[in-house]
């Protein structure tokens, strides 16, 4: 109903929002996404949650030649090792072998086939990468060994909070260190100029005609988001609805705090 009323399309900075703001950082992570396609191995996202690591992969996966390149996204990272590469096998349209080494053995068999019959390279991207078990970082720089390492098959991206970065900093894991080649972090818009860009474009990308928010207005929302895209969405969307029975065709300041108090 608060779309209708503001005359918008889709929530702003919402996950319908075909045209991502970009003021470099984007088409930073785009350059170096496009690194590990033309030469696969292991990069690595990190960022605060919330501040649109998934959304900007998925910007940039959505116009990825389908015939040269599989993606392959994995979001349930909160199991096993052994249950991690069953996912990464159905996706692969195999059916998991039950014993680990096997099931290691079909799947690579099968990124042969894509990679040396079909030239379609496979590009792995596992989301919530922090919640892995710590046997799955040691594991994977001997699963990624392909004719006795001479070769880089498939492209993994590590998505994570910061955390993980520090994590694989630590020498059990210098083996997966050793292998990222591309190391990207997406840092939160805490900055008052490029915050109120990324809010105009929200809403003009939206269908709005006009401003919504005062300057103050747009203070008191990148203060209380800390400049995390979503939190910024959170809000402008609870203040909207809140404002729908009210009649307002815009969010004065008490319409964002009241907003901001039912939100924490």
């Amino acid at each position: 109903m608060y779309l209708q009323h503001f005359g918008l399309t889709h929530a702003p900075l919402g996950k319908e929002l075909t045209e991502p703001w970009d003021d470099g950082t984007l088409a930073h992570l785009t350059e170096r996404f496009n690194w590990l396609l033309n030469s696969p191995g292991v990069g690595l996202i990190t960022g605060e949650p919330g501040v649109g690591k998934t959304a900007a992969l998925r910007n940039i996966t959505k116009s990825l030649n389908p015939h040269r390149y599989l993606v392959l996204y994995q979001a349930e990272t909160d199991f096993g090792r052994v249950d991690i590469y069953r996912g990464l096998a159905r996706a692969l349209g195999i059916e998991p072998n039950y014993r680990r080494a096997q099931l290691w053995r079909d799947i690579k068999q099968r990124i042969h086939e894509l990679v040396d019959t079909k030239q379609t390279t496979p590009v792995w991207i596992i989301d919530e990468a922090q919640n892995l078990p710590p046997e799955f970082f040691r594991d994977l720089p001997a699963f990624l060994n392909f004719a006795f390492d001479s070769r880089d098959l498939i492209s993994v991206w590590l998505v994570a909070h910061p955390a993980l970065a520090h994590t694989l900093a630590r020498a059990p894991y210098a083996a997966l260190a050793s292998r990222i080649q591309v190391r990207v972090e997406l840092k939160p818009v805490l900055q008052r100029e490029r915050f109120a860009k990324l809010i105009a474009h929200a809403f003009k990308s939206a269908g709005a005609t006009g401003t919504l928010l005062s300057d103050s207005g747009l203070e008191i929302v990148r203060q209380a988001s800390k400049g995390l895209p979503r939190n910024a969405a959170t809000i402008l969307c609870t203040a909207m609805r809140l404002a729908v029975p009210k009649g307002l065709n815009h969010l004065p300041d008490e319409i964002l705090q009241q907003a901001i108090g039912e939100l924490q």
